[in-house]
């Protein structure tokens, strides 16, 4: 009976002793064996997409394993859906921006287009219009316009030019002037609808107009008393000097430019009819190229001949056939029309040197 206890207890020693020896192993080998698991990655980079196993578990890693290394601005996104590993590469783009006359280069990692503007601070509302969709996902190479349109109502404040009238003064010489009433331009209040492009007036529209102080015309005396012309002296014909013309009826004009031109004569028969500046039609309304002789001037009109005196005008009305250097002088027959005729005339600008272009 010793004899098997004995032999029981040698048995369960040995037993012990491998299992001291067997277990570690067991565990060693479990542990290698999880160490050399195989992950599968599923990688996007933008339209490319690659299957990847290996037993690495860091994204960088698994990436320059599968040929897709990372450059120094591109970023990733690794996440695990549905027991899948995926890793998600995020290349650094350049996008152009275009807004008005600037365009900028910036950089994006494929953010969508509301993204981006957000990032730069571009404001996008009503009034905004882009070229691309907001949601859409950024490139590289893309350009986005982007154009901001804004309508506001303004209030501005224009002047009123004054006229001028001009008396004789036999008092000082010809040629020479005095003012007797300085002119003061006047003030118009002006509400308009301004639309802006980008920060640019594209269009404006007038919806009131109030005056706000009436201009005050300038007198301006012209001499008369010259060594050239007497102060009791009437010309049968007008006579042009340097500068300054006495008429038949003996006023003294003054005149800064002379426009050589052709000369044609429209009428109304005596009929009413308004010009194109909004005044009745009447001896003494020209109409005019307006980009040559702009509405307003105030001319004294002879033909270059001599023979035909036209006097003081004032350009009111344009007309499809009058361009260029041209002038057509209304009269009130058509009988009066066809005496004129066709003729060249000479043109002296009363008033503001500025206001006739230079190249005629």
């Amino acid at each position: 009976m010793q004899e098997r206890k004995d032999h029981v207890t040698k048995r369960k020693s040995v037993f012990v002793r491998m299992a001291v020896v067997v277990i570690p192993l067991v565990l060693l080998l479990l542990l290698s064996q999880t160490a050399l698991a195989e992950n599968t990655y599923v990688i996007t980079d933008g339209d490319r997409v690659k299957v990847h196993t290996t037993s690495t578990t860091d994204p960088v890693a698994v990436l320059t394993e599968a040929g897709l290394a990372l450059g120094e601005d591109d970023t990733y996104k690794a996440q695990k859906q549905g027991g899948v590993s995926q890793i998600t590469v995020q290349r650094q783009q350049t996008v152009s921006v275009q807004q008005g006359e600037q365009t900028i280069q910036v950089a994006s990692n494929s953010e969508t287009v509301a993204a981006l503007l957000e990032r730069l601070d571009i404001p996008v509302n009503e009034h905004t219009t882009v070229s691309a969709p907001l949601d859409a996902l950024t490139y590289s190479g893309m350009q986005l316009r982007i154009t901001q349109n804004v309508s506001q109502d303004e209030v501005y404040t224009l002047a009123m030019p004054h006229d001028t009238i001009y008396c004789n003064d036999s008092s000082i010489p010809a040629g020479t002037t005095q003012v007797i009433t300085p002119g003061v331009d006047g003030q118009l209040r002006c509400k308009a609808t301004v639309q802006y492009v980008n920060g640019v007036e594209t269009s404006r529209t007038v919806l009131e107009e109030t005056v706000v102080q009436q201009p005050v015309t300038e007198v301006v005396a012209i001499g008369v008393g010259t060594k050239e012309v007497a102060p009791d002296y009437v010309p049968e014909k007008p006579y042009i000097g340097d500068g300054f013309i006495v008429t038949t009826t003996g006023e003294v004009l003054t005149y800064t430019k002379k426009l050589d031109t052709m000369g044609t004569a429209y009428s109304r028969d005596g009929k009413v009819r308004y010009t194109y500046s909004g005044t009745i039609v009447k001896v003494g309304s020209v109409a005019v190229d307006p980009s040559v002789i702009p509405l307003g001037t105030r001319m004294y009109i002879v033909s270059t001949d001599g023979e035909y005196i036209y006097g003081i005008a004032t350009a009111e009305d344009i007309g499809a056939g009058v361009d260029g250097a041209r002038v057509d002088l209304y009269m009130d027959t058509t009988d009066e029309c066809w005496v004129f005729g066709y003729r060249a005339c000479d043109v002296y600008i009363l008033g503001e040197t500025d206001i006739v272009r230079e190249d005629i």
